[in-house]
């Protein structure tokens, strides 16, 4: 006959709950690490050399506890390392997609410069996506932080973001894109015409003839009227008001406006000049050439100043006179006025006896 063992407690059976509680308190469950990089990091570096292992190691140590998140020393030089090496790898993408785009030949002007911003906003995109990637950070743990800074970049870059997508949709549909003229008013309500330069993530850059340039945001140019001068034709008529006498041949006054307009070389010969009456002004018979050019950006008011002036030697060679204001005064008679012309013609009966 055999004495039974005594049955040995195994690792399965269930401690008493007060030692389940004591167990509970004194082996808490470590941080979880914030960075996942850096702590390969870290093992790849103390393999290969004692000193450097040793520095991270004490980097390492200097940690603070966010929850159940730990955030390092070494954790925050990691992670400024990888957002440097992602920053430049980005900025040389975006650079050579710059170059290669240059250089394709069957894209006009405004696809060159679409197809750039697509592609720097994918590589961006792309180069943060893959920040993430490389740290392996735990966003989880910072949920809630990451939310409330993500809603006020959202408030922040919400005209900068509305300002991107307009100045894409400008480029897609062609209505604006560099090299047209349009229109600009200033702050003082005075209206001028510019040149688009360049359509920015933000802002249009148009220069104006006295080297002025304004920066105007894309969506107000997507949203407001906008005047181009080269939307659909670069063709643009501009106006010379002239004022000849009454006195002088119409006709011949006519085929002299015709021939100071065509004398200038920037004046299309099709569609040729022509010539208006406006009114019968006070003092003039007023007129109106009409002549067309098609390079706007170089500026309209030279264009009128030479027609002017080759007008100027036409009437003068051939007597056409440019009249003076002219009034017609009516003086009513007083005893005050009637003193003065006696006074004076007093005086001028003395000089003459004199």
């Amino acid at each position: 006959m055999t004495a039974s063992a005594t049955p040995s407690p195994t690792a399965t059976e269930t401690p008493p709950p007060g030692q389940a509680w004591s167990l509970a308190e004194q082996a808490p469950p470590e941080a979880q690490e914030a960075v996942v990089a850096a702590q390969g990091a870290k093992e790849a570096i103390a393999s290969k050399s004692e000193i450097a292992g040793s520095i991270v190691e004490t980097l390492d140590s200097w940690a603070v506890n966010l929850g159940d998140t730990r955030v390092s020393v070494w954790d925050g030089i990691v992670v400024i390392g990888v957002i440097m090496l992602v920053l430049a790898a980005a900025w040389a993408l975006t650079r050579v997609s710059a170059l290669l785009i240059k250089r394709a030949t069957r894209l006009d002007d405004t696809q060159r410069l679409l197809t750039q911003k697509i592609s720097t906003i994918l590589i961006w995109a792309v180069a943060f996506m893959f920040g993430i990637d490389m740290l392996g950070i735990d966003l989880t743990a910072l949920a809630v932080f990451s939310g409330a800074f993500g809603l006020a970049i959202g408030f922040g870059l919400q005209k900068t973001f509305g300002n991107l997508i307009a100045g894409i949709i400008l480029l897609m549909d062609k209505s604006i894109k560099p090299g047209d003229v349009i229109a600009v008013t200033d702050a003082a309500g005075r209206e001028s015409f510019g040149q688009i330069r360049k359509i920015g993530i933000r802002a249009v850059s148009i220069t104006t003839r006295d080297q002025k340039e304004y920066l105007i945001p894309n969506e107000n140019l997507m949203i407001n009227q906008v005047e181009n001068w080269s939307y659909s034709s670069r063709n643009v008529r501009m106006q010379v008001p002239v004022g000849v006498s009454y006195d002088a041949d119409m006709n011949k006054a006519e085929e002299l406006m015709l021939e100071a307009a065509r004398s200038c070389s920037r004046v299309l010969k099709n569609p040729p000049p022509t010539i208006w009456m406006s009114e019968y002004g006070e003092s003039s018979v007023n007129f109106v050439i009409h002549c067309w050019i098609t390079d706007p950006e170089e500026g309209v008011g030279n264009i009128r100043s030479e027609v002017l002036k080759n007008l100027w030697r036409l009437f003068k060679e051939n007597n056409v006179e440019i009249p003076f204001p002219q009034r017609d005064i009516n003086l009513r008679g007083n005893a005050q006025f009637e003193r003065l012309i006696e006074a004076l013609a007093a005086r001028e009966e003395n000089r003459s006896k004199s």
